[in-house]
């Protein structure tokens, strides 16, 4: 029975996931936590802490460690990894390594009597990757968008303005900074084709999907942008693999790993891809139609796409499909940490957050509006120390400031996502707050969509899992109904009568989103 591998190699952990397409059943799942592991490497959290000037770099040979222990573990675990036909990874995006150009060589000749580490760190013209958390690009950035004709063509050109945790600016300052280093760097990679290039035992393309968050793809060619690459750093054309297809084959298993851990020679490594467009694959959203919204410390909201189609503002992101065509990504910084300072300044429960507490107010929140920027804004741009509040006369009361937060956040969220040209046809709610009916009732009747709630953990590893089987001939619409059903009862519809008074509620929220804090900076 044939069985397929997913890897998700995020920012604090390594994942190995195995799922059983016959049956369709998660046979086995090993995670390896970087800080508790590993702690000579010094990154309890998966990075370098206090790194100066908004620097934030992890190691590449940690990530090395934690696949070698993940596999031993699983092997350990009684999983018979020769029945793998296929593997597929997820990485953190954004993240980049630097090799010379005895990388491949290197990897051609695997010693399976040693680690991946020791063979791989000789390799290395950067000791550390930086990765998506890193900001201390700006200068970068607008060195970049100067020499391109501004923000607005680059994103026309790569689906998002210049970020400074993207890759295309993180090259340009390596290559400003340690140009010595930067000569001798022969191939520059994203953590998900490092990691792909190491398990098949050659460089591996980048795939589309986590190609497209580097400001150096062309979203319309689907290949290298020369104005981007020219503006970015010297003979970049030259150190960067090709770009692929998100389904293409890098090649069989290295033989490091089938002497190692007992993987078949005719096993396949699918490219990997980014974390987030392995998550639209693993929640069941990866065909238009489906929109995910993500609560976390960070709200996010992504969904299929079936053509380039991009922001006018620059606050969101468009980045590759795996499955084919492409996908959104917009993320609100002003997430679960915003929700919580309303539950600290009260002393209120979640529950407060539920069905029963939202009852003692109405939709609409009678006219009472919060901005709710607890901390400055990126979706969209704009400084805040502060809510903005409206429409309170005298002091605020805990259930309406409840609904002014839930009613804000999601408010801000349709308004910003209204650049992608279509309704959605149906919510996927994940994320610590998505099993509180409550807060899934506000997100239905604002966006007046149907939300449902999966049991999926894990999406991004999932997804990956799900891009091996798929790559092999595995239907789409089968992975999804065996690994992505919404739990049982758990689809909230919205309230009919909430349609008028949200459409009324958006204006009021605009205009005092603008009275507050003026044009937003794009």
């Amino acid at each position: 029975m044939p069985i397929f591998l997913g890897i998700d190699s995020s920012t604090q952990s390594l994942t190995a996931l195995l799922i059983d397409t016959d049956s369709g059943t998660l046979l086995h799942e090993e995670s390896v936590n970087f800080g508790e592991e590993f702690p000579e490497y010094g990154q309890p959290s998966g990075f370098l802490p206090d790194m100066p000037d908004g620097e934030v770099h992890s190691s590449p040979l940690m990530w090395l460690d934690a696949l070698d222990l993940a596999l031993a573990r699983t092997k350990e675990a009684g999983v018979d990894l020769s029945r793998v036909v296929a593997v597929a990874g997820s990485g953190q995006q954004h993240g980049s390594v630097y090799l010379d150009g005895e990388f491949g060589a290197t990897l051609a000749g695997l010693d399976a009597g040693q680690s991946l580490s020791a063979q791989i760190a000789p390799r290395l013209t950067r000791e550390t990757a930086p990765i998506w958390m890193d900001t201390s690009t700006s200068a970068e950035c607008a060195e970049i968008a100067e020499a391109v004709g501004g923000d607005a063509e680059v994103c026309a050109k790569s689906g998002s303005i210049v970020i400074e945790r993207f890759t295309g600016p993180q090259i340009r300052r390596f290559a400003k900074r340690d140009p010595e280093a930067w000569a001798r760097t022969g191939v520059v990679h994203l953590v998900s084709s490092f990691m792909a290039s190491v398990l098949a035992g050659t460089n591996a393309a980048i795939d589309h999907g986590d190609g497209a968050g580097m400001n150096l793809m062309n979203l319309e060619a689907l290949a290298w942008d020369i104005d981007l690459l020219e503006a970015t750093a010297p003979d970049l054309d030259e150190k960067l693999p090709p770009v692929a297809a998100s389904g293409t084959v890098a090649g069989a298993v290295a033989p490091y790993f089938v002497e190692k851990y007992g993987f078949a020679s005719s096993c396949e490594v699918v490219l990997f891809s980014g974390d987030n467009p392995c998550s639209l694959v693993g929640m069941g959203a990866a065909t238009p139609g489906k929109v995910v919204i993500s609560l976390g410390t960070s709200d996010t909201m992504f969904a299929a796409m079936p053509e380039p189609r991009t922001d006018p503002n620059g606050y969101g992101h468009v980045f590759g499909n795996p499955m084919g065509g492409f996908m959104s990504l917009i993320c609100f910084i002003n997430g679960s940490l915003a929700r919580e300072a309303v539950k600290d300044e009260f002393g209120l429960s979640w529950d407060d957050f539920g069905p029963e507490g939202l009852a003692k107010t109405v939709p609409g929140n009678g006219g009472k509006v919060m901005v709710p920027f607890f901390a400055p804004e990126i979706t969209p741009r704009v400084d805040s120390e502060g809510p903005a509040y409206a429409g309170w006369d005298g002091e605020r009361d805990a259930a309406s400031t409840v609904r002014a937060v839930l009613e804000g956040q999601f408010t801000n969220m349709k308004l910003r996502s209204q650049w992608l040209g279509v309704a959605p046809e149906s919510i996927l709610l994940t994320g610590g707050a998505s099993q509180n009916d409550g807060v899934a009732q506000v997100v239905a009747d604002v966006f007046g969509t149907p939300v449902s709630r999966l049991a999926v953990t894990g999406s991004a590893g999932l997804g990956a899992a799900m891009r091996a089987a798929a790559a092999t001939g595995v239907g789409l619409t089968a992975l999804e109904e065996a690994f992505c059903r919404p739990v049982e009862g758990s689809t909230i519809q919205p309230n009919a009568e909430c349609g008028g008074v949200y459409d009324e509620f958006a204006q009021k929220f605009a205009a005092h989103l603008q009275d507050n804090y003026g044009p937003a900076r794009t």
